[in-house]
């Protein structure tokens, strides 16, 4: 069903080129899982692909893909592999918002292009174990104390995705003298920056999310390159859909698996495959229903995206898709458990890490309940502002 998505050719070639590296990373993404190691052979393939610039817009030298056809990639990518994917996703998402939203002066976008399409990953280090997700509103303890024309960093990053494989860092900092938060780009080599084993999860395994630790890092005020003007470490936009996208490729393998299962497998109680059976025809419908549904929400905002002008009518469908993709990827994961029943609890099926794996979308911004939150914001305040009531009092 996700060729209904795919609508030009240069996602078909990508796709292609994808397809070439399926068994590679299929073989070393079970590897990592059970050496819970990070998948570094993976995401050096993918690397040398240039899939890390397929975001890149083309004025700058990228393959210039929108958030819709990224997005049909990487549910390709993680239906390989969740963890592979994850990394990616993150690269991906900051590499395109930044340019969308020019975050920075010309001159820098137009060097750091030049890294990108050499195949540089980064990846924003906003998460912190006394914050909690960043998008919640906590300000970093992470602290930027300027020292003359430089800035002496100190802190610690949680959950930072591929850690190890990244070549850049855009550290959120309090920057004490001026009271507001800022983000400093970061070398891998930055004296100082080291990275900190701390990855010790039952999901995601491979993404190798340790923590980096941030030890007096002196640097130019120059590498300054983000003063936002929202207040937390973390900003909603659209290019978060790839997260999701993530997951439900994640899904799809969980749904490929089971059906494939379904067809072959045929106990000697019954004269047929188990796949003829109403029950277990009725949870593959659902699957593919599922499927449906995730893939409308998801590909229907990136191009509601595309095509509104008024951005902020957008939001609250953004975070929506989210919720409604991971929660149904997660469903999907579970139903095809149930139909290959207690084998998909073993370790050498790939059903059980699916499972492990397709729960952290939960974790990642925004959460469900903060979505909720907001929607419910959104109606009252649209209640209200058609009945004429300013009263700041009942403003929710």
């Amino acid at each position: 069903m996700k060729e209904l998505f795919i609508n030009n050719d240069k996602t078909k070639q990508w796709l292609t080129t994808l397809e070439q590296l399926e068994v590679s990373i299929k073989q070393s993404a079970l590897q990592a899982d059970e050496q819970n190691c990070f998948v570094a052979d993976n995401i050096e393939l993918v690397r040398k692909s240039g899939y890390s610039a397929i975001t890149l817009p083309s004025l700058y030298g990228g393959a210039g893909f929108s958030i819709h056809d990224a997005i049909v990639l990487q549910e390709t990518l993680a239906s390989y592999d969740g963890s592979t994917a994850l990394v990616m996703a993150w690269t991906l998402l900051t590499v395109g918002e930044l340019y969308e939203n020019q975050y920075w002066d010309d001159t820098l976008l137009q060097s750091f292009s030049n890294e990108v399409t050499a195949g540089a990953i980064i990846n924003r280090a906003v998460s912190e174990a006394a914050t909690g997700s960043p998008i919640r509103g906590g300000k970093p303890t992470t602290t930027a104390i300027r020292n003359g024309n430089q800035y002496i960093i100190t802190g610690r990053k949680s959950y930072t995705t591929g850690a190890y494989a990244l070549d850049y860092f855009l550290v959120s900092a309090w920057l004490q003298d001026e009271e507001q938060i800022g983000f400093f780009l970061l070398a891998k080599d930055t004296p100082g920056l080291q990275i900190e084993d701390n990855w010790d999860m039952v999901g995601m395994r491979g993404t190798g999310s340790h923590d980096v630790v941030l030890n007096q890092v002196t640097v130019d005020e120059n590498k300054l390159v983000e003063i936002p003007s929202y207040r937390t470490g973390f900003k909603l936009n659209p290019w978060l859909l790839l997260i999701p996208a993530t997951y439900l490729g994640i899904a799809q393998a969980a749904a490929t698996y089971a059906i494939d299962f379904a067809n072959r497998h045929q106990p000697n109680s019954i004269t047929t495959t188990i796949a003829h059976l109403p029950n277990v025809q009725s949870s593959i419908g659902e699957m593919e229903l599922l499927l449906l549904q995730a893939r409308h929400s998801l590909y229907g905002t990136a191009l509601a995206w595309e095509r509104q002008t008024d951005k902020e009518l957008l939001v609250s469908s953004v975070n929506a898709a989210k919720h409604t993709a991971t929660n149904h990827a997660i469903a999907i994961v579970d139903i095809a458990m149930r139909i290959v029943g207690a084998k998909s609890l073993q370790l050498s099926n790939p059903l059980q890490r699916y499972y492990r794996d397709v729960r952290a979308g939960l974790h990642n911004p925004p959460m469900d309940d903060l979505t909720i939150s907001l929607l419910a914001k959104h109606a009252n305040n649209n209640w209200r502002q058609k009945e004429g009531i300013i009263d700041e009092k009942n403003t929710n």
